[in-house]
């Protein structure tokens, strides 16, 4: 039979799940779908407005050049002022730039919009995580942020179809395929960002849709864990910038971010080379998406039930170094998709395990500052991946080298996590023997005094 702390957990849990996650995933299922969008406009923009590969990898990277500029002061803001009312702003602008780029007509423009796209929306992602560990206790969080991150990999899986079909539309309005893709799925996140002013609350203690014990049972659980994580790490902001561990997750994302951004911003060229249509394009680039969003769920769930955060996250990363290297090498097409489908298999399903492990390693205002730093700094292998990737294909004119440049960012970030879990044991294990050695030295010290 349940006891009351169990039942109370059950049904509140229960009731912030079905409250948040759906619409913070709708939210981030916008946000990534106009993220990558732009790698299906490039299947025509790019010969429209006559845009090289190095030059498309290089402008589809500087997105997060302004993400990386405006994360940490973004974050700092949202802080201060809320999610409900700070979301709303980040959606509003980064919907109305991303419907902008359809105004796209030659390198420098291009260049230009996707840099104000990434200063737009610097923020949302590690604003909704900071926010999260406001609402889900530690030993949820990782099932919590596999079902919102599950969004991006739907995102693809839905909006590639969507994508390929509006591209089809060409000169509707007077509009290229491209042009319209971008103004119609620039739309939604204006909409959302307004439906955030009515739908988000921003701690438990407002949520007047829970009952009031249910409010202060949540309120308690979060502040004692806040607590905890204080006592052990601190909550002064500098602290986040002088912890290894900080610049340690740093790295372990970059990998997979790298790696994760290109793959997501040439997938739909890489099958376009396979010789299928436009549409076609569309429809079996939604394949790898769907073993991605399965196995974001299953893993985050896995991680969960096992406690383990750090190897979690490092098998991930091997699986995509392996899904990559062998679609480099493969020539045949089926085996190539099988192979992409395995390289997003393991580069989505590492985010849930990662995202816990990082959003438990800080607390209080150095919480804030640094998911953001990790996920600012990190950010940035969106900007190398995909640069990397496009010069070695504008270089050799094959995709071959351009892959196994891709499978050295998660294998990276996979070593550097079991490294990081290593050092995390090796501590634990030097504070035990500490411990024990101080509770030795005072036995002794009462022997000597008892004499």
């Amino acid at each position: 039979m349940e006891t009351k702390p169990e039942q109370m957990e059950r049904e509140t849990l229960g009731k912030v799940g079905r409250r948040l996650l759906p619409f913070l995933s709708l939210l981030f299922f916008v946000a990534y779908l106009d993220r990558v969008n732009v790698g299906f406009a490039a299947v025509t923009m790019n010969a429209d407005v006559n845009i090289s590969a190095a030059a498309y990898g290089f402008g589809a990277g500087l997105f997060f050049l302004g993400y990386f500029l405006f994360e940490v002061p973004s974050n700092i803001l949202l802080a201060r002022y809320g999610a409900r009312v700070w979301m709303t702003r980040i959606m509003l602008t980064w919907g109305a730039i991303s419907a902008g780029m359809a105004f796209v007509h030659d390198e420098w423009t291009f260049y230009a919009l996707r840099f104000a796209l990434g200063l737009a929306e610097a923020g949302f992602f590690p604003g909704i995580i900071y926010y999260m560990t406001s609402w889900f206790p530690r030993s949820y969080r990782g099932r919590a942020v596999a079902w919102f991150m599950v969004a991006a990999p739907l995102s693809s899986l839905l909006g590639a179809p969507v994508s390929g079909w509006l591209m089809t539309f060409d000169g509707l309005f007077g509009l290229k395929g491209w042009q319209l893709l971008f103004v119609v799925e620039g739309l939604p996140a204006m909409v959302l960002g307004l439906a955030c002013l009515f739908f988000l609350t921003d701690r438990p203690r407002n949520a007047r849709w829970l009952e009031q014990a249910e409010r202060e049972w949540l309120e308690s659980v979060i502040e004692q864990e806040k607590a905890e994580q204080a006592r052990q790490h601190g909550t002064e902001v500098w602290r986040a910038f002088v912890d290894i561990r900080l610049w340690g997750l740093t790295l372990v994302l970059f990998g997979f971010i790298g790696g994760m951004i290109g793959f997501s911003l040439w997938l739909p060229q890489i099958v376009k080379g396979l010789g299928l249509s436009v549409l076609e394009t569309g429809l079996v680039t939604a394949i790898p998406y769907v073993f991605a969003a399965a196995g974001m769920v299953y893993w985050g769930r896995h991680s969960d039930r096992t406690g383990d955060r750090a190897w979690h996250t490092a098998l991930s990363g091997l699986l995509a170094c392996v899904g990559l290297a062998a679609a480099a090498l493969t020539t045949s097409a089926p085996l190539t998709l099988v192979m992409l489908s395995v390289a997003a298999l393991g580069l989505f399903s590492g985010a849930p395990p990662f995202w816990s492990w990082a959003s438990s390693t800080f607390s209080g205002a150095a919480g804030a500052v640094g998911i953001a730093l990790v996920n600012s700094f990190g950010n940035l292998g969106g900007f190398f991946g995909p640069t990397i990737f496009g010069w070695l294909k504008s270089t050799t004119g094959s995709f071959t080298y351009s892959l196994l440049a891709l499978a050295a960012f998660p294998f990276a970030a996979a070593l550097i996590a079991i490294a990081l879990d290593f050092g995390s044991r090796r501590e634990q294990s030097l504070a035990l023997a500490r411990s024990a050695q101080a509770k030795a030295d005072k036995l002794v010290q009462r022997k000597g005094a008892s004499l």
